[in-house]
């Protein structure tokens, strides 16, 4: 047994912990959890907890259904929104066959085999997530039909006494409570949409810690009765939620993203892993914006990116290299602003990543930066400057993913049939649908 296993074990006994948490996701990031009994958690080290996998979306067929449960004990935390008495623990799993090895249907270990890969060339990936919501007076939507948010706040705006406000505070509290660091937290554009940004981590880390922060926000906000929600676009007409994340290669202690005197400071692997992710964008579109929902904000204006394109400083584009600061060449990075907050990060990262790193491999070649706003082009100004569209639909999103060499390698076999048969079944079940709009439009007049 090693001494992050003695270490959770001895906790447990200490803390008189009474619940421990088995924490995984499925394929398209719902959390999925089991509670274990204290003197459950030794076996579990040693040999797993079992499970029917087949009951989870995408993790196994009904013909290979047993699966186990591997608790990693680098992730315990006591959840401190369950109280002092009686305490409750929770643990990130990773999944395995029966035979001990890796499931290929695991989307941590689909981050974990794409991170593997960059250690191979060299790199360690860092992510910075800003990550967007909503917080409602409740589930329920108002007598318009649209959801009710708390305050009618805008971007950085001071609410004198405001819910939000409280809401971030004990909020912000909680999430450092499990070990999870917070940079900076504010009211964002939409009424009752916050944004809060967590710290610099290893990409596995900020996905373990992403599933953790949707939990503490919706806890948060139950426990002060309003409701939170990562719904991408819940608002017509206010900006959607996203989730802009921040990347940088490490080789050792050096960024690999930085050169002195280069243009905006950009390594020529910065370069190529910026180019990688333009090229393969459309592919991976269907992972970063997963929901029907998540293209009404891509299309819906209020900053959203739309059309493949980079740019310094560039608000409009789909990739931004943020301001250098002199002095500060450990802190270069590239922000993609494409993905939503309701995605399932372990996936998104791991074919951000991959793509960055065929860029590397490819020695991908990047066209010129967006100097202009990409929205206010015309579309024949966009086109003859190469910034194609990402899909429009979840339809179109599929199609392309559908056609990608690429993306069945980051995902593997499985977990890519699953996605696609997952979200092919949600724009069937959508496309079938007669909307309000459809019949505030016709049924009068048709």
């Amino acid at each position: 047994m090693d001494r992050q296993q003695e270490f959770v074990l001895r906790t447990i006994e200490e803390r008189d912990v009474r619940f421990v948490r088995l924490w995984f996701t499925d394929v398209v990031g719902s959390l999925k959890s089991v509670a274990l009994a204290p003197a459950e958690v030794e076996g579990a080290f040693e040999e797993g907890l079992g499970f029917d996998g087949s009951a989870i979306e995408g993790l196994a067929r009904v013909f290979e259904s047993d699966m186990l449960a591997q608790p990693d004990p680098s992730t315990f935390q006591i959840l401190p929104w369950r109280g002092e008495t009686e305490q409750t623990s929770r643990m990130f799993c990773d999944i395995l066959t029966p035979d001990g090895e890796p499931s290929a249907a695991d989307p941590r270990n689909v981050l974990k085999r794409t991170l593997a890969k960059a250690a191979d060339m060299g790199f360690t990936c860092y992510t910075h997530p800003e990550i967007e919501f909503y917080l409602l007076k409740s589930q329920d939507p108002g007598p318009d039909g649209a959801p009710v948010p708390v305050d009618e706040g805008g971007y950085f705006d001071h609410v004198p006494g405001g819910v939000a406000q409280d809401f971030r505070r004990t909020a912000v509290t909680m999430l450092e409570s499990v070990g999870i660091s917070v940079e900076f937290s504010h009211h964002e554009a939409g009424p009752g949409q916050n944004e809060i940004d967590l710290r610099y981590a290893d990409a596995l880390q900020t996905a373990d810690n992403i599933m953790t922060f949707r939990t503490v926000i919706k806890e948060v906000a139950l426990q002060q009765g309003t409701y939170a929600t990562f719904m991408p676009k819940p608002f017509t007409a206010h900006p959607g939620s996203g989730m802009h994340t921040h990347f940088s290669l490490f080789e050792g202690d050096t960024n690999a993203f930085y050169e002195a005197g280069a243009e905006y400071q950009l390594s020529k692997t910065a370069r190529q892993f910026i180019a990688g992710v333009l090229k393969h964008a459309p592919e991976f579109t269907a992972v970063t914006n997963q929901f029907v929902n998540s293209y009404k904000r891509l299309w819906g204006g209020g900053e959203a990116p739309s059309y493949l394109s980079w740019g310094h400083n560039n608000r409009s584009a789909l990739v931004r290299v943020p301001l250098y600061k002199p002095g500060k060449g450990q802190s270069a990075r590239i922000e993609y602003r494409g993905i939503d907050s309701a995605a399932n990060p372990y996936l998104a990262y791991a074919v951000l990543l991959g793509a960055g790193l065929k860029g590397i491999e490819e020695g991908y070649d990047l066209p010129a930066a967006a100097e202009d706003d990409v929205w206010s082009l015309s579309s024949a100004e966009r086109r003859a400057m190469g910034h194609d569209p990402l899909p429009a639909s979840l339809h179109d999103a599929i199609r392309s993913m559908e056609d990608s060499d690429l993306m069945p390698q980051i995902l593997g076999e499985q977990v890519f049939e699953h996605f696609l048969r997952n979200k092919r079944a949600e724009w069937q079940d959508y496309r079938l649908q007669v909307t309000p709009y459809e019949l505030q439009r016709n049924l009068g007049i048709l």
